[in-house]
């Protein structure tokens, strides 16, 4: 629910209540809301500057930094970490949490150049053909001890700030290590054969069932907090959905299975109130009601006259939902765990 100052004024409007009260009331939505990301000109700064000199040390880093040697890489890596840390713990104490996020995990993501500047210093490098600037699009094994060193980073930087934000890197460094572990299992000539292609697909969908389980932890944890569990959602379930959709099969019975699982990821997204899982469950279900009217139903006329009768049924049950969703959730909840019930307690505030 977003309360507006529009809102408010219409409840002055309507005498629900008072001119003092609305005035009082906006400035304590203000004051409540002022570090929560949203769309206003000065978090567009925050994030866009964030997201500048983020990158800059990772997706566009070039080849001019091998010039300076391992010992030369690290010695930068540090120099910059301190001065995101300086800033990070100065924007904290000014209560400027997002720009105090925001350089927190810029010393995160210098983690991996900084060991990848250890490692060629201390000659463990092992593949003189490879540099940094391919770590984030190219999958080998050779990144793993720099995404563990990150993924230890990451949860310290996280434990000492506290701020949702920092979960990201953690997240990425997760999906990331789900792909590049597979590596140490396959054979580097067989990489784009059916077999690995497969394999890997399996691996993302175990890993991202983990991460999804790992999230929900999270969310019931710091269920009267802050919301530390929406990063490792929505990776969890890209890397879940991905491995899930990528799975070959010939089998209807396999394709009916996936939609009944897209459809139960729409009801948990519902449930939870994530969208992550409500969008790639309603594309999960686009693409198998797609594969029924190009390949099983090709000629059948009746088949889009019976989807169109199967979607107005839907918007039925929704006017249904509504008449009566107050009775069914509260009985619902009533035999789920009291840790639970204050979770989804809180999502309907």
């Amino acid at each position: 629910m977003e309360v507006s100052k529009a809102s408010i004024q219409k409840a002055v409007a309507n005498n629900i209540i008072s001119e003092q009260q609305g005035i009082a009331l906006y400035n304590f939505f203000q004051e409540e809301n002022q570090h929560t990301p949203s769309f206003t000109f000065t978090h567009i700064l925050y994030y866009l500057g964030g997201l500048i000199a983020i990158g800059a040390m990772t997706l566009f880093m070039n080849l001019g930094w091998e010039q300076f040697g391992g010992a030369g890489i690290v010695f930068i890596s540090m120099l910059y970490a301190g001065v995101g840390l300086k800033l990070a713990n100065s924007f904290a104490r000014k209560h400027l949490i997002i720009p105090a996020g925001i350089c927190a995990m810029f010393v995160v993501c210098l983690t991996p150049i900084a060991i990848y500047g250890a490692q060629q210093w201390l000659g463990l490098w092992p593949d003189d053909n490879t540099v940094f600037r391919q770590f984030h699009h190219r999958i080998k094994w050779l990144w793993l001890y720099m995404e563990l060193g990150t993924l230890v980073t990451g949860l310290v930087v996280a434990w000492r700030y506290k701020y949702p934000f920092l979960i990201m890197p953690i997240a990425v460094t997760l999906w990331y290590i789900s792909m590049d572990a597979v590596m140490l299992i396959i054979d580097h000539e067989d990489l784009w054969n059916n077999y690995t292609w497969q394999f890997r697909a399996l691996v993302s969908m175990y890993f991202g069932a983990l991460m999804t389980l790992l999230a929900f932890w999270v969310d019931i944890r710091a269920r009267n907090t802050a919301d530390y569990a929406f990063w490792l959602y929505l990776f969890g379930v890209l890397a879940f959905w991905g491995g899930l959709t990528s799975q070959d099969s010939d089998s209807e019975l396999s394709k009916f299975v996936y939609f009944c699982i897209n459809l139960a990821m729409i009801g948990a997204g519902a449930l939870l109130v994530r969208r992550v899982f409500v969008i790639f469950g309603a594309l999960g279900c686009c693409l198998y009601l797609g594969h029924l009217a190009s390949t099983v139903f090709e000629d059948s006329w009746l088949f889009p006259v019976a989807l169109s009768a199967i979607g107005l049924g839907v918007v039925y049950s929704g006017i249904w939902w509504q008449k009566n969703e107050a009775r069914i959730t509260k009985s619902a909840q009533a035999i789920l765990p009291k840790a639970l019930q204050e979770l989804l307690a809180n999502k309907a505030r």
